[in-house]
């Protein structure tokens, strides 16, 4: 089942991954620098909306399903 799961979601998983990467690579390197950003501000805050951005972009790359 778990298995199943992965397979037919690999690329929303990928993409949250890489998502999780580039939010808290974001809020390091660039961030906000008086704190004052509502969502730059903390990396707990920054790297959920990488994450859904992450599995939403994934999300686009998946092959169409085709009829047999």
């Amino acid at each position: 089942m778990v298995k199943q799961f992965i397979s037919n979601r690999k690329f929303e998983l990928i993409g949250g991954l890489v998502g999780l990467l580039g939010g808290f690579l974001y809020w390091k390197y660039v961030g906000c620098v008086s704190g004052t950003c509502v969502i730059q501000a903390n990396w707990y805050t920054m790297v959920p909306y990488g994450v859904l951005f992450g599995v939403l972009i994934g999300g686009m790359f998946k092959p169409k399903k085709t009829k047999e």
